[in-house]
């Protein structure tokens, strides 16, 4: 099993940290995030991850040097940024002869239960499967409406006046049918570019665990005390 794990972001709104650390090499609990994305995927049969770069990418690189991690890295630097979408079009060949593959957004903090995606995503055969979440705020997350057989029948990015709680966890289970639905352009975004794109082919489903976008720093205060209070862990 491989995965994109989507790490190229400036976190422009955790300055000044971001200034010197690349918002995926964070730490958290005294551990950089990409670390913990590591760790979870071992754990749910992945062996292999693709991480994009481009702010700070020394750092990433460095980190990926370390002996000791559970899974096989692969880079890629960016150097103008591709959004989340067009780094998968720039490196299909990394999951073009999968049968079934992940993708992650690096800045969050998650145990999620992958394996519990991937049993669902397996049962059907559309090209992508979104995890999904109970949100908090609805209107600062990607909005799911989803019918009885798991179709996403709408999805809106932060709505202003949301038609659910169900939101876009960041982590998505996919198949090579998907390619057919990548946009061509670059910059392109997940998120704005190809999941309305999806709206009718691509299922959801709820999982189960903890889900957190470290991006701004109430968020990733939380995530710290979380981790100390022993409140977050990779089961």
């Amino acid at each position: 099993m491989k995965a994109f794990l989507l790490a190229a972001g400036l976190g422009t709104r955790l300055r000044p940290l971001t200034e010197t650390v690349p918002k995926c090499l964070v730490p958290i609990g005294g551990r950089p995030l990409l670390s913990y994305w590591l760790e979870l995927l071992a754990r749910h049969g992945v062996t292999d991850v693709l991480v994009n770069l481009h702010h700070l990418p020394d750092q990433v690189r460095r980190f990926a040097e370390q002996p000791g991690h559970p899974v096989r890295l692969t880079l890629t630097f960016e150097r103008e940024l591709l959004g989340s979408a067009g780094t998968v079009v720039a490196n299909w060949s990394f999951v073009a002869d999968e049968e079934s593959f992940l993708i992650g957004y690096a800045d969050n903090l998650t145990n999620a239960d992958v394996s519990a995606l991937l049993r669902f995503h397996r049962s059907h055969d559309a090209p992508l499967t979104m995890g999904l979440f109970r949100a908090d705020d609805p209107r600062a997350c990607g909005i799911a409406d989803v019918d009885e057989r798991g179709v996403i029948t709408s999805f809106v990015e932060k709505p202003e006046h949301p038609g659910s709680d169900l939101a876009n966890a960041g982590m998505y289970a996919a198949r090579p049918s998907l390619r057919r639905f990548l946009p061509t352009h670059a910059p392109a975004d997940i998120g704005n570019d190809l999941l309305p794109r999806l709206v009718g082919s691509m299922r959801g489903t709820e999982v189960s665990g903890y889900i957190r976008d470290i991006g701004t720093w109430e968020s990733y205060r939380k995530a710290e005390e979380d981790v100390a209070a022993g409140r977050f862990a990779i089961a």
